[in-house]
């Protein structure tokens, strides 16, 4: 990823021949490589930065460059993981075989284009992954064992004439479910001319067994060896002897094509690390933090990759609680422990700018006081990220910083307040904060070997704002938008689209679709807010002939906050797949841009209480609905989980014995309000806390005192209102903008809109301390089941379960900001 982000093809192939170079030279002749999948989901694949990217031409032509670069350098290659690694499900447990949901259609245009390419470009062989397919007309366990995948597929349909690799047989769930000796037989059968077995001797003992017995009991052909045969020799001659094998190039060659290509090495790491944001202008470092300033550095424990010197190190100093300083550093350039190598990089910060630099580590502790106290010392900090799309803590660690140096720190010069500088360094995945612009100083520099950190701490130091070097505008982290068909979209009439609506969201509940369940009981009404809190505008595709609305699309803009949301997107299913989803969103985002003083775009609403966010209860249709709006741009990798959740039977719940003691704080008193005569003061106490559409479904349960209640926290203390949470029946105005709680045989009772004080820190027990008495003041009067409509803490999931909730549906709530959809 990081010589894609060089956007340099030549310079591609040259450090592919210059690794050849140097890996013939130590008599390696083959690398599994390179790697061509398509990164369409970052949130949890296993790639990392090993792919190209999430664009397929920029995998297409990187990875043909590598593929000639090597062979220039006499070195065999191998593309992989076929059929496509970058968009897995994972199911089951993490030993489970991931899954390919795709059809073989949509790999088609997308994942296996560059393998297509690879193949034209005369790749030497191909590594079949071990994963699993899944659609309409496909059910594959395992690809590599398939010889739909290997013989029909790569074979026969893409013209593949080289070696074919599997993956290793050794992975957990393939010997476990179906054996070494059984998986050998079943790979070689499917067309692999190679077989992988990586760790143990027994193992491969086993694979030759299975093979012996294939062959033995005619499963197995002797033509088909022989054929497989065929290509491993012609594969062998083309780049190596037992003359080049016995006498390879050696030492002496390696360093000097080492000292070659070491301007080479230095081009390729300069322009791969890249400045993706400086809003405040505080790169170079230089500039806002003097020598005699205290600079802190923050980086997190990261262990070394698994198959490593430093991974054993690691293992035998985690038996000892050393700390002391790595020896003979300035030779070693492996991966190390985050402790080892970013104590070097606080080293060579200190040295090279000359000044104090205060050094810490992190973990998923969070920020603790410590780290405070020497924020509070540090006149500036960088924070160092690795991969926190997976690693959870780090972002919300690097968030909470950034959020700190944002608050007025006393200059003590002239007694003005100033936010204190802070860069956040991104050391692998260079999504981490993509698209988050809280983070107003963000670098990247794709990995954390000493090189790129001599790289990267140059750029701290020295960066000049340039046309070649920054990317302000984020286009080498964007994928590029597709052309498509434009529908004639048009703002929603009530007066003359009510009726066509309402036909539309009944004809929209289709079984296909296992989200449109959610459009039960909504009306045209539900989308009507009429709130001067919040402006609303929506549009539709119409046949202007017959009056039937083609498709619908809710826009809402939280006036006071800035934010604005799209509620829903809707299409006939007779209309499905010709872009009227697509029409409808670009002229919704163009509304939305228009808005003065809207700074963020939303995808999901909590008024009207429709669709949340995307729909993740059906694993199968999330991710179809996560790729589309993917495509239209929005990171969908960095959703927010909203769950609605539910007691079905609430005549005969009966909470856990003694939560309701074990959820009790002592500081805080509960009571139960309804009506106006409540609304100055929690009003006060919402509008501190809550946005514009929380507030608007406060005001509408005081105005509606026979169907709604609030319960509220109180401060023994001082009697201030510190939490609260709305409930509701299902014939109460706010319900109707909950349609699922309009379906009476189901749910006839909610609640929701929880909204906690900022300061408070037990905040998880004190909502399900609320949302305890609230299920049991409903139970009282009769409500036989039971919705909680927006949970957004997951940590609060296994309380509320406990409690006797489970999950109705799920969602991703995708926030970005305004500035991603302007042009650039």
């Amino acid at each position: 990823m990081a010589i894609a982000a060089t956007e340099d093809k030549q310079l591609a192939r040259q450090v592919a021949r210059a690794t050849a170079e140097e890996l013939t030279s130590c008599g390696i002749n083959w690398l599994l490589g390179p790697v061509l999948d398509v990164l369409t989901n970052a949130s949890s694949q296993p790639l990392g930065v090993r792919s190209f990217g999430e664009d397929v031409d920029t995998v297409s032509s990187f990875g043909v460059e590598h593929i000639k670069g090597f062979q220039e350098g006499a070195l065999a290659t191998c593309g992989k993981h076929f059929p496509s690694y970058g968009n897995l499900e994972f199911f089951g447990a993490p030993t489970d075989v991931p899954t390919i949901t795709d059809s073989l259609e949509n790999l088609s245009q997308n994942a296996l284009v560059p393998f297509c390419r690879a193949i034209a470009a005369g790749i030497d062989a191909m590594m079949v992954g071990g994963v699993a397919l899944s659609s309409n007309h496909l059910n594959v366990m395992h690809a590599c064992l398939s010889e739909r995948i290997c013989r029909d597929l790569l074979r026969n349909e893409m013209k593949f004439q080289g070696v074919i690799v599997s993956e290793c047989l050794e992975m957990e769930a393939l010997s476990r479910n179906i054996g070494i000796s059984g998986g050998t037989v079943m790979a070689f059968k499917a067309g692999c001319d190679l077989l992988l077995t990586c760790r143990s001797m027994a193992v491969q003992e086993e694979a030759i067994n299975g093979l012996t017995a294939g062959l033995e009991n005619g499963m197995i052909e002797r033509e088909r060896v022989e054929e497989s045969c065929s290509r491993i020799l012609s594969l062998k001659s083309k780049y190596t002897s037992w003359a080049k094998a016995f006498s390879p190039p050696g030492l002496d060659n390696l360093d000097r094509v080492r000292v070659a290509n070491t301007h080479l090495s230095a081009s390729a790491y300069s322009k791969s690390v890249i400045v993706v944001r400086d809003q405040k202008q505080y790169l170079p470092l230089s500039k806002v933090v003097l020598p005699e300033d205290e600079l802190l550095l923050l980086t997190p424990l990261v262990k070394p990759l698994p198959a490593s010197a430093a991974f054993r190190q690691f293992t035998a100093d985690s038996r000892e609680e050393s700390l002391s300083p790595r020896p003979n550093h300035a030779t070693d350039n492996m991966i190390m422990t985050g402790e080892r190598v970013f104590r070097e990089f606080g080293r060579m910060l200190a040295q090279s700018r000359n000044g104090r630099v205060t050094h810490a580590s992190y973990t998923a502790n969070g920020v603790r006081p410590q780290h405070e106290a020497l924020l509070q010392r540090a006149k500036a900090v960088v924070v160092i990220t690795a991969d926190a799309g997976r690693n959870k803590y780090q972002a919300a660690f690097a968030k909470h910083i950034a959020m700190l140096c944002r608050l007025p720190q006393d200059s003590g010069a002239d007694d003005k307040a100033v936010e204190k500088p802070c860069v956040v360094a991104a050391v692998s995945s260079p999504f981490d904060f993509a698209t988050d612009k809280s983070i107003g100083t963000y670098v990247c520099s794709y990995d954390f070997t000493e090189t790129a950190l001599q790289t990267l701490l140059k750029l701290l130091l020295e960066y000049q704002k340039s046309s070649g070097n920054a990317s302000e505008n984020n286009n080498r982290l964007r994928r590029p938008s597709q052309a498509h068909q434009q529908w004639l979209v048009e703002r929603y009439r009530h007066d003359r689209d009510r009726s066509a609506l309402n036909n539309l969201l009944s004809a929209a509940q289709t079984p296909s679709r296992p989200s449109s369940v959610l459009l039960k009981c909504a009306t045209a009404d539900t989308f009507q807010l009429r709130d001067d809190l919040i402006e609303e505008a929506h549009f539709v595709v119409r046949n202007s002939s017959t009056k039937e609305l083609i498709g619908f699309c809710a826009t809402y803009f939280q006036k006071r906050d800035s934010i604005g949301s799209i509620g829903a997107i809707v299409v006939s299913p007779s209309r499905r797949h010709q872009s009227v989803g697509h029409s409808l969103h670009d002229r919704a985002v163009r509304a939305l841009i228009q808005k003065q003083g809207a700074t963020q775009f939303r995808l999901g609403t909590r008024l009207p209480n429709v669709f949340p966010g995307i729909p993740s209860t059906d694993a199968a249709e999330h991710r179809k609905l996560s790729q589309w709006f993917s495509k239209l741009g929005w990171k969908t990798s960095r959703g927010m989980t909203i769950s609605r959740m539910i007691i079905p039977d609430l005549s005969s719940w009966e909470a856990p014995d003694g939560l309701g003691q074990s959820l009790a704080v002592t500081d805080i008193r509960y009571d139960l309000v309804h009506g106006q005569e409540f609304e100055e003061s929690v009003m006060q106490h919402v509008r501190r806390n809550a946005q514009s559409d929380v507030q608007a479904l406060y005001k509408m349960a005081l105005s509606n005192k026979e169907g709604c209640a609030i319960i509220r926290g109180k401060r023994v203390s001082n009697s201030s209102i510190v939490a609260s949470v709305l409930l509701y029946r299902s014939q109460s105005k706010l319900a109707h903008f909950v349609p699922h709680v309009q379906d009476t045989s189901t749910l006839t009772g909610g609640i929701g809109a929880a909204v906690m004080a900022a300061e408070l820190d037990n905040k998880a027990s004190l909502l399900q301390g609320l949302i305890l008495l609230g299920a049991r003041q409903l139970k009282k009067q009769g409500i036989k089941s039971l919705l909680l409509d927006y949970v957004d803490e997951p940590l609060a999931l296994p309380g509320l379960e406990i409690m006797g909730f489970s999950v109705l549906h799920s969602f991703d709530e995708i926030n970005s900001s305004v500035e991603d959809w302007k042009a650039p």
